[in-house]
């Protein structure tokens, strides 16, 4: 895990962002008691933004004027020598933009609104905008995620097929909570390729914490998706959506009208049954009902359908995992048109990596309508459900500092 961890640029990972205004923040940081003051005070009020060993002690480094946004920055040195910058939340990784002039544009992003035309209206050149967002898939998915909550245990799993410059691709796209965990891309759906893109989802929840292992993950059927995560957390227990054995007769009998929709609404009635013996008794009655009624391949899929009834029955001795992928397919359908909107992925493996996962944290953070704010207790945006807080009350800035440390828990060893 440090391994595959320390891959990445450590510079956002020794940073710190905190929710400091503008106006405060210069008031404070050529001011060294206000400053430490400060750090002390959101230190004690948010330990989950900082090194945890920030409690035996630091000392104020020194003070480095950014060139791009005309601040000082400071930096502070814990008792291990490691040396940790302070950026304020209104500024952006690396001292880009600052958040107010780039928050709306990024929202847009979440609708796939193409960079030429965030540079037709908001100026800059498209490549300074695409820039700007990979960069957020330097950030930890899962860390930056999960803040204040604890890892889900029941997840769902499946692969969004996309194209780069033309080739196939499988975005290997994790789902818990509410929230993407994770989306990377995979050269191929067989089994190795998913392995090595479903193990950041890995990775990344085992900084959090060590010994997390998931209970479930809910799958379409796909044996690459199942065995790669069977091979990644040997005691997770596969569940296979329901949904998606109804969607293969519908796509098949729904020319049938009556007919078919007398078998769909057995096939939830069988579904909804409220125990295990229930739903055996439903699906014997429903094979009953389709022998006698059906035939061609609207009767095999049905019957296939019957036939799985053991992996069916498994939900019923995990009622919080997921009978049917509709959590994951409401994640997958902005990303379908994200990356449709966008003539898909384009460029380096690594640039559509950070792009991907860019796009989950859009997901994750940038607002939703106002109904659905109000349907979900006014919490705005699926991390902020999922925490049950949030840090500021701008968008960006709060998925900014959730983003302190880049994500991650586990310190990376000090560059020299």
């Amino acid at each position: 895990m440090a391994e595959a961890i320390a891959t990445q640029s450590s510079r956002r990972h020794r940073t710190i962002c905190l929710p400091i205004a503008e106006e405060a923040y210069r008031q404070i940081v050529n001011d060294p008691v206000a400053f430490r003051r400060t750090i002390d005070d959101w230190f004690r009020q948010m330990p989950e933004l900082f090194p945890a060993n920030l409690a035996q002690g630091y000392e104020l480094k020194d003070n480095r004027r950014s060139v791009k946004q005309g601040l000082p920055i400071r930096r502070i040195l814990l008792k291990d020598q490691t040396a940790y910058s302070i950026r304020p939340s209104f500024l952006m990784p690396d001292m880009t933009a600052r958040t107010e002039d780039v928050e709306g544009p990024l929202f847009l992003r979440k609708f796939g609104v193409p960079f030429w035309a965030l540079a037709h209206v908001f100026g800059h050149d498209p490549m300074d905008w695409y820039r700007l967002e990979c960069g957020l898939g330097r950030f930890s998915v899962v860390g930056t995620t999960v803040r204040q909550a604890e890892l889900p245990e029941h997840l769902l799993a499946d692969e969004h097929h996309q194209t780069l410059d033309g080739q196939k691709v499988s975005i290997a796209t994790t789902v818990g909570g509410g929230c993407c965990l994770g989306a990377e891309p995979a050269a191929t759906a067989g089994t190795d390729d998913l392995k090595v893109a479903y193990e950041e989802f890995k990775n990344e929840a085992h900084d959090l914490a060590p010994e997390y292992a998931p209970k479930t993950v809910s799958t379409d059927g796909w044996k690459g998706t199942q065995a790669a995560w069977k091979a990644l957390f040997q005691r997770v227990i596969i569940l296979q959506c329901f949904l998606h054995a109804w969607l293969k007769i519908r796509d098949r009998g729904k020319h049938l009208k009556d007919l078919f929709a007398d078998a769909s609404r057995r096939v939830w009635e069988a579904d909804h049954a409220p125990d295990r013996r229930c739903f055996g008794q439903r699906l014997r009655r429903l094979r009953q009902w389709a022998t006698k009624h059906l035939n061609g391949i609207v009767l095999e899929k049905v019957l296939d359908l019957c036939e799985k009834r053991a992996r069916w029955s498994l939900a019923y001795q995990h009622p919080d995992g997921h009978r049917t992928s509709n959590m994951l397919d409401r994640v997958m359908r902005g990303m379908n048109g994200y990356f449709d909107r966008g003539q898909h992925l384009h460029g380096s493996r690594t640039a559509c990596r950070l792009h991907c996962r860019a796009w989950a944290l859009l997901s994750n953070f940038a607002p939703w309508h106002p109904a659905t704010t109000r349907n979900n207790n006014e919490w705005r945006c699926p991390a902020e459900r999922l925490n049950q807080h949030r840090y500021h009350e701008s968008w960006l800035q709060n998925l900014l500092i959730s983003a302190s440390l880049g994500g991650y828990r586990c310190a990376l060893p000090q560059k020299p």
